[in-house]
């Protein structure tokens, strides 16, 4: 955060206000480390535009792997809880863990977790813990 403030030439208070009102304005949502509920943790959060359509407006080139990650937190944001985690992209509702990815992801970085699942951009029909990406849609 003090690298961010320093290039935009704010400080660190109005910068936190700015990311405040900017997702209170829903173009960009705020993802906190899943410990950090539980301990103060120098860890930093993660910030993810308010949605997809914003990097052809804002990015001369984007990361498809932020334009998945992107996508799936602005279809889940509204009705669930969501942290980011250490094993797996995204924790839901403190239940449900979730790696992102394409279609050639596999369940290294979540196997033997309980309750973990793939949501994959690049499939059409899902099967045995794979996950449509494009399902996550219909949430919203």
């Amino acid at each position: 955060m003090e690298k961010l403030a320093k290039t935009v030439g704010i400080s660190k208070p109005t910068l936190y206000k700015y990311i405040i009102y900017l997702n209170r304005a829903e173009l960009l949502h705020h993802t906190i480390f899943e410990a950090k509920r539980f301990q103060n943790l120098n860890k930093p959060d993660k910030l993810y535009l308010g949605n997809t359509n914003l990097f052809n407006a804002l990015c001369i080139n984007s990361n498809i792997g932020t334009v998945r990650e992107t996508f799936f937190v602005s279809m889940l944001y509204k009705q669930h809880t969501l942290n980011y985690v250490t094993k797996g992209d995204f924790l839901i509702d403190e239940k449900f863990t979730v790696e992102i990815g394409g279609r050639n992801k596999n369940f290294k970085q979540i196997k033997d977790m309980p309750n973990s699942f793939l949501a994959l951009d690049d499939i059409e029909i899902g099967f045995r813990g794979k996950i449509p990406l494009w399902l996550f849609g219909f949430l919203y």
